[in-house]
């Protein structure tokens, strides 16, 4: 997901002013420190005497309490990153309520985009890993090449599109926020085994304590910024806690958490002067942001990125798993099949129609950036075979070459297109309001 916090006060949402916290909500410097930590993940496993990683990775921290003692890796999968899908909740709620997502039939082409790009990779890792007689597991890893790392790939738009039209990102917005709906239906239903329901009832007791502490008391955390740490957060990890102890994949608690916040004023009088103009999902999502992408997800990057490939010939063999290769084809071919085929279909068969601000094959870079899979696909792969399997191992090796040509592709294609664009507005050419050759 990315920052987008449009909906608070001007103060709180300049990106230009100073400070850490307005530093570590971009988005460029969201995707560098994930791309910074996997890549330090990959050269400490294959470094000689860099068994210390993976014994600090599988290091017991907690207490002798149900729910309070995981290895390292764990607390980052099923701890840090509900902090990640806190926020994807958060935003998500704003889509469906006063977002691109409010008007269904605005929103049809991305959201029948994303689900082309989720259903396609999907078939092509299962038509791969049919005929691997010798381990049928392998099909188990479906859903991974499915997910889009929306950090990352708005990264990649930030870095080499400056100059392209305000359609395509809002395009990519939408298509992601959609993705990640589906990634989340697909982690609840899909790798939720043994559901234990006196544990889910108990999580609905702080869970409901949330939704009335930020829909009666909206004002209160919106004016008091220590608020929502000292008040909401143990609420949350309480909530958390019930979640994981019932079997269900912890990240669904952030979700949960997200979709209790109010986005808007029930009552808009009673707005002063001090008070933002909306409501408190926009706030929390500015706020909390700072801590994930300069924690959660890099730290989950780091801890889930690290396999020991063997070198060039370990790299080799790894591809020629079905599960790499399915990842790969997945991600690179299925991805941008998926997202353009279907945008394309519903373009031509339906009312839903392209943005004339960009062209076709602007939105085919737009669709290969899509591939990239990074932070998603990495929980979807340690749920599908577990930290201990080979396939988890091939399938993250997977992940990061299909990620990497993804966003060369990509990258590429979407910088020709810049140069394309910037050219027009030194002529003067208006952009954003013009159907451009």
């Amino acid at each position: 997901m990315t920052n987008r916090s449009p909906t608070v006060s001007a103060v709180e949402t300049d990106e230009h002013a100073p400070g850490l916290g307005n530093f570590l909500r971009k988005d460029l410097v969201g995707g560098v420190l994930l791309l910074v930590a996997m890549l330090s993940a990959l050269v400490l496993a294959n470094t000689p005497g860099g068994d210390w990683y993976f014994a600090l990775r599988d290091t017991h921290i907690g207490i002798d309490f149900p729910g309070l003692d995981h290895t390292v890796g764990e607390w980052a999968s099923e701890g840090l990153l509900a902090i990640f899908f806190f926020l994807v909740g958060l935003e998500l709620k704003t889509e469906f309520v006063d977002g691109e997502l409010r008007s269904i039939r605005k929103a049809m082409l991305p959201i029948v985009a994303a689900f082309g790009g989720v259903i396609v990779p999907a078939l092509i890792y299962v038509a791969v890993n049919r005929i691997n007689d010798a381990d049928p597991g392998t099909i188990d890893g479906w859903a991974i090449p499915t997910a889009t790392d929306i950090a990352f790939a708005v990264s990649v738009l930030a870095v080499v599109g400056a100059s392209l039209p305000v359609a395509m990102r809002t395009f990519l917005l939408t298509l992601a926020v959609v993705d990640d709906l589906i990634a989340i239906v697909i982690i609840a239903f899909v790798y939720t085994d043994g559901v234990q329901v006196e544990f889910l009832l108990l999580a609905l007791v702080p869970l409901a304590l949330f939704y009335v502490l930020t829909q009666r008391f909206m004002i209160f955390f919106l004016t008091r910024p220590w608020a929502a740490w000292v008040i909401l957060m143990p609420v949350g990890v309480l909530t958390w806690l019930f979640v994981l102890e019932a079997g269900v994949h912890a990240t669904i608690a952030g979700v949960l958490l997200g979709f209790m916040v109010p986005v808007l004023h029930v009552k808009p009088r009673v707005i002063r002067g001090d008070v933002p103009e909306l409501g408190l999902a926009p706030m929390l999502e500015h706020r909390f942001r700072p801590l994930s992408n300069g924690l959660a997800i890099p730290v989950f990057a780091f801890f889930a990125a690290g396999v020991a490939v063997g070198g060039a010939n370990g790299v080799a063999e790894s591809l020629t798993d079905p599960v790499a290769i399915g990842i790969v084809l997945g991600l690179v071919i299925g991805k941008l099949v998926g997202i353009f085929g279907a945008a394309w279909l519903m373009d031509r068969f339906t009312p839903a129609a392209k943005d004339d601000d960009y062209t076709w094959l602007d939105l085919g870079g737009l669709a290969m950036v899509a591939g990239i899979g990074f932070t998603v696909s990495l929980l979807v792969a340690e749920l599908s075979f577990g930290t201990g399997s080979p396939h988890n191992d091939h399938a993250k090796v997977g992940i990061l070459t299909g990620s990497a040509i993804a966003a060369l592709a990509g990258g590429s294609l979407l910088a020709v297109r810049n140069a394309h664009y910037k050219k027009l507005r030194a002529q003067g050419v208006e952009v954003d309001k013009l159907d451009v050759p």
